[in-house]
């Protein structure tokens, strides 16, 4: 197990170090990662320190799947995928973006659903023409792509759930809305939703929040986050599809090319054989056949 693991992180250390660009993005990016949650210890942010280093291992993962899974992810994806991870957590959580800049969230889970949807299509892709034997279609290619980024996009959110729940973060932000609709407010005990109107404060135990509206407790934010996570995996899904079914395209009209250029190079030393033949017949063999 120990020599496995050893393997795995020399394999890893190898490609990180194979693209140059690649490299120095992710040096750069963990050198501020490291600063901050220097920074973050002397403030006695333990909790911001742990995102620190939960980063770092999220850093990593680009290199992970290549290894593990064997697969040559471009060099540009790894670089948005590293850049994302840090706009997320770094920017994000810890200096607070998600607050500072209201579309930061939903900019953020858009791109993760198109990232993950190109990291799928790239994964079938790849596999696509590496293997002799299988040929999938583009159609298929485009849903595998589609659902790998909708369940990348899901184990995220689990991930905000896991977090708030057990280490008491907020990462599924909270909603103020003015209407509500509850099964378990009717005064009828009946699964008939009641609907509060109007809602301008939250009190709770006597003390008025200030929200001007009913605090949702991240529901909202969950579901906002999945459906532009499904707008970033579609889109993506559409141009792969397009993509591929073009390139096949241009293949099949390649293959007929070079099958009819084989055929006409097959045929020619017969032909040309078959006029020699002919030439070779004396000439009253020629006016004899000319006759028949």
């Amino acid at each position: 197990m120990r020599y496995r693991f050893k393997n795995l992180k020399m394999s890893m250390e190898s490609e990180l170090h194979e693209n140059k660009s690649s490299f120095v993005v992710f040096s750069v990016l963990r050198v501020l990662i490291v600063l901050v949650m220097i920074n973050q210890a002397f403030n006695a942010d333990y909790e911001n320190v742990f995102l620190c280093l939960v980063t770092l291992v999220l850093l990593l993962v680009p290199y992970f799947v290549e290894v593990k899974f064997r697969v040559e992810l471009p060099k540009t994806l790894e670089i948005i995928i590293m850049l994302f991870i840090f706009s997320a957590e770094i920017l994000g959580e810890i200096n607070e973006f998600y607050i500072k800049i209201p579309m930061w969230d939903t900019i953020l889970h858009t791109l993760n659903g198109f990232l993950a949807a190109a990291v799928g299509f790239s994964l079938v892709y790849l596999l696509n023409r590496s293997k002799s034997n299988i040929n999938l279609s583009p159609l298929f290619m485009a849903i595998v792509a589609f659902c790998f980024s909708m369940t990348v996009g899901v184990l995220w959110e689990f991930f905000e759930f896991t977090m708030d729940m057990f280490f008491g973060t907020d990462m599924q932000k909270d909603t103020v809305i003015n209407v509500i609709r509850s099964v378990t407010l009717n005064p009828d005990g009946r699964n008939v939703p009641y609907v509060i109107k109007g809602i301008t404060e939250t009190t709770v135990n006597g003390k008025d929040l200030g929200v001007n509206g009913y605090l949702d407790i991240g529901l909202i934010d969950t579901i906002a986050d999945l459906f532009v996570n499904f707008i970033g995996a579609i889109t993506f899904s559409i141009f792969g599809f397009i993509y591929v079914k073009n390139r096949d395209k241009g293949s099949d009209a390649t293959k007929r090319q070079q099958r009819n250029s084989k055929l006409v190079a097959d045929l020619t030393p017969v032909a040309m054989a078959d006029d020699k033949t002919f030439d070779n017949v004396p000439e009253k063999k020629k006016k004899k056949k000319n006759k028949h």
